[in-house]
């Protein structure tokens, strides 16, 4: 019988997200909760399935692991691209790769920085804890009003330009560059775009909204954290190699500045990461886009895949 594994459901909440019973009627279905400790773990497990369906850029699926997958003929992953799959060496190997373009578009990853955002500025973690523990304003320092400070973006997609409009509504000077941003497109979206020297110097909250590549890894290095304001807030909802993590720990070690982040180098975040001891930050374990409206809908989607794959005519192909 075919053998489907189902990687990284660390909520434990892809089961009971969409109707399996087509699948299991024709296939055996694992589902893995926990995340593999290595490439080699990775392997061990994996090597007499079929089929993987893999969350997006969570297990790693590189060459090295997808070589020694000799049953594997089928590599399915939410979302539209995962940089954690290595899809020229599945298509060498006779991998089909589908993905999940076409879900509902969420504004699942905007509605968090802005959340993050908010709660940086206001105490809100430092607040609770303080409630919880039988004090009140105790150990809380005052917050940040919003209004009239200046939102500096780096990347002006369809997310960066959600956070424009939410930032707007709160009556926040919003400034924006990216290596492509062009003034047509600021103009678009009604923000300023200036140079990347200038966003950092002049924003008191600075939030990335860009696609990970070679040249964006580190876009926010020690040298850029230098630039920005004392006290301002660094927030990161989009991939964790955007920042040059060792600078930034340095930074919030040091009071430089603040940080609310959601995504990681690597993940999930190891216990003893110097970045789960540093002050002036907020952490949440990568919540951008695991909502209970958008996670059914990825869910419903890979069982389509996995459906159409084992009647025979794949759909959403990446390598065709």
């Amino acid at each position: 019988m075919t053998r489907i594994a189902v990687l990284d459901d660390w909520q434990g909440i892809a089961e009971a997200a969409a109707d399996w019973s087509a699948v299991r009627a024709q296939a055996e279905i694992v589902f893995f909760r926990d995340a593999f400790a290595s490439s080699a773990a990775t392997i061990a497990a994996l090597q007499d399935f079929d089929v993987v369906l893999a969350m997006r850029e969570r297990t790693r699926l590189h060459a090295d692991v997808i070589s020694q997958l000799p049953r594997l003929k089928l590599l399915s992953f939410t979302g539209a691209r995962n940089a954690a799959v290595d899809i020229p060496a599945c298509t060498a190997a006779g991998i089909t790769v589908c993905n999940t373009t076409g879900t509902p578009s969420s504004h699942a990853t905007a509605e968090l920085a802005l959340g993050l955002m908010l709660a940086s500025a206001r105490h809100l973690v430092a607040g609770d804890t303080e409630m919880r523990a039988g004090r009140f304003q105790q150990n809380v320092p005052p917050g940040m009003e919003i209004a009239g400070k200046t939102l500096g973006l780096i990347g002006l997609g369809n997310i960066g330009a959600r956070v424009a409009r939410y930032a707007q509504a709160l009556e926040m000077k919003i400034i924006a560059w990216s290596q492509n941003l062009t003034e047509a497109r600021a103009a678009e979206i009604g923000v300023t775009r200036v140079e990347k020297a200038a966003l950092l110097a002049q924003s008191d909250v600075i939030s990335i909204h860009l696609v990970l590549s070679d040249r964006t890894r580190h876009i926010v290095a020690g040298p850029d954290i230098a630039l920005m304001k004392p006290g301002a807030l660094l927030i990161n909802t989009s991939r964790g190699p955007h920042v040059d993590t060792e600078a930034l720990v340095a930074a919030l070690n040091a009071g430089k500045i603040r940080a609310a982040i959601d995504v990681y180098d690597s993940e999930p975040l190891a216990a003893d990461h110097p970045l789960r001891s540093t002050p002036n930050s907020l952490l949440s374990p990568h919540l951008g886009y695991v909502t209970s409206d958008n996670m059914p809908a990825l869910y419903r989607a890979s069982v389509e895949n996995l459906t159409a794959w084992l009647g025979g005519s794949p759909i959403r192909v990446v390598n065709k």
